[in-house]
């Protein structure tokens, strides 16, 4: 006999290794589907959440399919549909096919899908790039900076929807790393949601929890034996000199050039290179590898990269969340999740308007979502691309 449907039902698209799914289902909002390209990763929520229906590539997806493997019965609508559909789509649209094809962008699909399922709330959590993808903002037009998010608010109006996004830090809400994305979610009704309230603060006149960090994350793993890849033998050598905390700025002056190469006469901070976490900070950003060089990801005292069991840690995911595939892919993909904590955030707050909760928006009037400025619906603008696609939605 069929599980009854939970109370609220949650449909998840570009589901990865799940880290977003994870933390919806623990705010309240279970994935009844999961919706995924990637074999390994299938295999991944397959066997971590072997009841729920689990599709394929989205291009191939129909409505009436999701529905149906949902068991999801004629009438019941769809409280929440959530996924980070890759940007990427956009900058290779090729001769602009994309913009009137949703089969040749799985983005676009992703809505055109939301368009026939009418979720009560979307949600798109992507990198902080889309809010700068390159897209036209008109039939035949030429690709303009930003215009990929002005076609995704524009779509979401013809809809119907309204429209809130910020970019949030997931240390803020509880992850023991550093790492800012996009979430944008949109209302049925037309309203706008509230941002998402932070739990977690570097600030202490915000009178919050202080952000977590490497050392909380990682304290049960001390005594385990680690899966972790291993630098290049002439790098070791570089960090042999560095202690936690530091990177290659740190080393002897006359060994920074020879460990940099060509990277020593770019410009920037280049904090990324020969770098040693701080244990008493947040990780930074985890990346599908921990070995590149521009981003080099250290243990803050052993001569080893972080490991896979340190990364599930910092991405809040539970030692049993069985990860398929290779140690190179596991690294790529618990580093591609999204933070548990930030999923939560984001399922908690809408469980909260759900409920016709208040939120005090006094109470967080300048509270630095992220390190960037402008990259809220209220400051984000991108000339007059915005303009256009509140006009295209009234024509």
């Amino acid at each position: 006999m069929d599980e009854p449907l939970p109370q609220i039902v949650g449909l998840s698209f570009f589901s990865g290794a799940g880290g977003l799914d994870l933390g919806m289902e623990r705010a309240g909002i279970p994935s009844v589907l999961y919706c995924e390209s990637n074999h390994e990763c299938r295999m991944t929520l397959h066997k971590n959440r072997p009841d729920a229906a689990l599709l394929g590539d989205i291009s191939s997806v129909t409505a009436d399919q999701v529905r149906k493997l949902a068991r999801i019965p004629e009438g019941r609508e769809i409280d929440v549909m959530f996924g980070g559909p890759p940007c990427q789509a956009f900058s290779t649209a090729g001769a602009r096919r994309a913009f009137d094809d949703e089969r040749g962008n799985v983005f676009l699909r992703y809505l055109a899908l939301a368009r026939e399922l009418q979720p009560k709330y979307l949600v798109i959590e992507n990198v902080r790039g889309l809010l700068s993808t390159p897209f036209p903002v008109t039939k035949g037009g030429e690709p303009v900076r930003g215009g990929a998010m002005s076609k995704v608010i524009q779509e979401l109006r013809r809809m119907g929807y309204g429209v809130s996004f910020n970019l949030y830090n997931a240390a803020n809400y509880g992850a023991n790393q550093i790492r800012e994305r996009v979430i944008l979610i949109a209302k049925r009704d037309g309203s706008q949601m509230p941002y998402i309230e932070p739990t977690h603060s570097n600030e202490p006149a915000w009178n919050l929890n202080p952000w977590r960090t490497f050392n909380e994350a990682t304290k049960h793993l001390k005594d385990i034996e680690h899966t972790h890849s291993q630098f290049p033998e002439r790098r070791l050598r570089y960090f042999e000199h560095l202690s936690e905390g530091q990177y290659w700025t740190s080393l002897p002056a006359d060994m920074q050039e020879s460990a940099m190469g060509k990277a020593f006469h770019l410009t920037g901070g280049r904090t990324g290179f020969y770098r040693r976490l701080n244990g008493n900070r947040p990780s930074p950003t985890l990346v599908t590898s921990p070995t590149m060089p521009a981003t080099d990801l250290c243990h803050p005292s052993e001569l080893r990269p972080l490991s896979v069991e340190e990364y599930k840690a910092i991405q809040g995911f539970p030692d049993d969340w069985w990860i398929a595939g290779s140690m190179a892919e596991g690294y790529r993909q618990i580093g591609n999740a999204v933070p548990v904590q930030l999923g939560e955030a984001i399922g908690r707050a809408i469980l909260s308007d759900m409920q016709g909760d208040k939120i005090e928006a006094d109470r967080w009037q300048g509270f630095p979502y992220s390190r960037y400025r402008r990259t809220s619906d209220k400051t984000w603008s991108v000339s007059e691309t915005v303009a256009i696609s509140r006009q295209n939605v009234t024509q």
